[in-house]
This record gives structure tokens, C-alpha cells and sequence, in this order.
């Protein structure tokens, strides 16, 4: 007994994975940032892979980093698993989304997020003498490739930099959301706390919620058009609609499909 796929499944097989060479240098920097933002610029292999789709990270990414010994080295910790470091730090790199769009749009990126004052007592102010106020500790947003560590954990800072880790972080996604079991792979290494949930809700103007408290995912709404589609979508991306297309074509529709082909 012989299986196998069919010729359209191997050519769709083949198209796959000519896309995955073709951004592998995007997927490299990609990775290179997250080690960038992690504490010790270190993060397991096991979580690089268990989150490689929400990165369009390919499957043999563990073994395609030996391709690249100027940025990665990878070590044994103590407990046997195998970790991803960062060899060089990248300056260029260090420059967040939301950095790129202050520069771009100082107005927008103001009234991206909004970290409130807490009055020790009413001072009755109107809309406006709020809105100034508050403005004082909209932007600068900490950046999440500095040390996060060294912000005192409840501190404002600290909650900056966690929103701009988090922006950053699904910046880095090819559909620009992220689930709660993505974000709890990177808890350590993003210095996140159990009340991320609550810190994304208060920042309503950049990011959207779908889901409960114990089950969610988050979206950049920028990143989204009014009816809710990918503004820019990456080449995996688009090879994955083509995807989802053709398994809802009826058999005579694909056959046409193959046909042209």
C-alpha cells in the first residue's frame, strides 16, 4: 500500500515552502526582537516553537538558527532544555512600532494609550483640563527593549513598559492578535503580571479584547479595518486564505481550479 499527496497538493506544498525561504530574513528579526525584549536576551527553543505560527516561524526554525552563528548561540540550561540566545544586540532594531509612528504622527501616537492620574482628591476639572493633565504621562511609552527589571513592579513605568511590550509583541505577529496562552508562554520573560488582562483593558483605543478574563485574545485595532479585516497581510498570511478558500471550494470548483494549474 502506497500514500501520498496528490500533484495540486504537492505544488501547494512546494509553494509553502518557497514562501517560508522567502521571508526567512523577516522571521530572523523577528526572532532577533523577541530575544531583544526578553530578560537575559534568552528565551527556551520549546517556546520559540510551541508559538512558531503566531510568528510564521517554520517548523525546522531549531534547525535553521545554525545558519545564523553572528546572532544566535544555543545553550543546555540546567534542567536539560534547550535555549535561544542572543549573540549581537542590534541597535537598529531597537526602535519599537509605536516609536516608527510617533515619529510619523506625534498627534496619533499621543492618543494611542492613556495612563490616567490618580487625584488624591476630586479637583473638578472639565474634559479638557483632564485631558491635559492626563496627558503628562500618556507618551513616552518605556521602551520594551529596555530592562524591564529594573522598574519597580507597580510602579507607572513598569506598567509602560509592559503595555509597550505587549505592542510591540503582537506587532511581531503576522495577524497582529495574540491569544492568552501565547502571552503566558513569554510571562517570565516579559516581565508580565497575572492582571495583564486588566492593564489591556484600560487601553481601549489600541487594543480589543474578545473573550472572558480566564480565555481571551487581544487584536491591534490599527491594525484592522472597519469591517474587521487585516489591513496588511504577509505573504503567509495570504497563502493561508488561498488555503481556506480552496478547502471550502465543492470538488467540481476545484477541479477547474487544478485544471488551470
Amino acid at each position: 500500500m502506497w500514500l501520498g499527496f496528490t500533484d495540486f497538493m504537492e505544488q501547494l506544498l512546494e509553494d509553502e515552502r518557497a514562501i517560508m525561504n522567502e521571508v526567512e530574513a523577516d522571521r530572523v528579526t523577528t526572532v532577533r526582537k523577541l530575544l531583544m525584549m526578553s530578560a537575559g536576551k534568552r528565551i527556551p527553543l520549546s517556546k520559540i516553537h510551541h508559538c512558531r505560527s503566531l510568528f510564521g516561524i517554520p517548523d525546522d526554525f531549531r534547525d535553521r538558527v545554525a545558519k545564523f552563528p553572528d546572532w544566535f548561540r544555543v545553550v543546555v540550561n540546567g534542567d536539560g532544555r534547550r535555549v535561544l540566545e542572543l549573540v549581537n544586540w542590534d541597535q537598529n532594531l531597537a526602535v519599537s512600532a509605536i516609536e516608527r509612528e510617533f515619529m510619523v504622527d506625534e498627534d496619533k501616537a499621543k492618543r494611542a494609550f492613556k495612563f490616567g492620574v490618580k487625584h488624591g482628591k476630586d479637583l473638578d476639572l472639565d474634559e479638557d483640563e483632564e485631558r491635559k493633565l492626563n496627558l503628562l504621562n500618556t507618551l513616552p511609552l518605556v521602551s520594551p527593549y529596555s530592562d524591564g527589571s529594573r522598574f519597580d513592579l507597580w510602579s507607572l513605568e513598569a506598567e509602560k513598559y509592559r503595555v509597550g511590550v505587549l505592542h510591540e509583541f503582537l506587532s511581531l505577529t503576522l495577524e497582529k492578535k495574540a491569544s492568552i496562552h501565547h502571552i503566558v508562554e513569554f510571562k517570565e520573560e516579559f516581565s508580565l503580571t497575572k492582571h495583564t488582562y486588566q492593564m489591556l483593558l484600560k487601553q481601549p483605543r489600541t487594543f480589543y479584547l474578545a473573550g472572558t478574563e480566564m480565555n481571551w485574545a487581544v487584536f491591534l485595532k490599527d491594525a484592522y479595518d472597519e469591517n474587521g479585516g487585516l489591513i496588511k497581510k504577509d505573504p503567509q498570511v495570504l497563502f493561508t486564505e488561498k488555503l481556506f478558500k480552496y478547502a471550502q471550494m465543492q470538488e467540481s470548483e476545484l477541479g477547474s481550479v487544478i485544471d488551470r494549474k
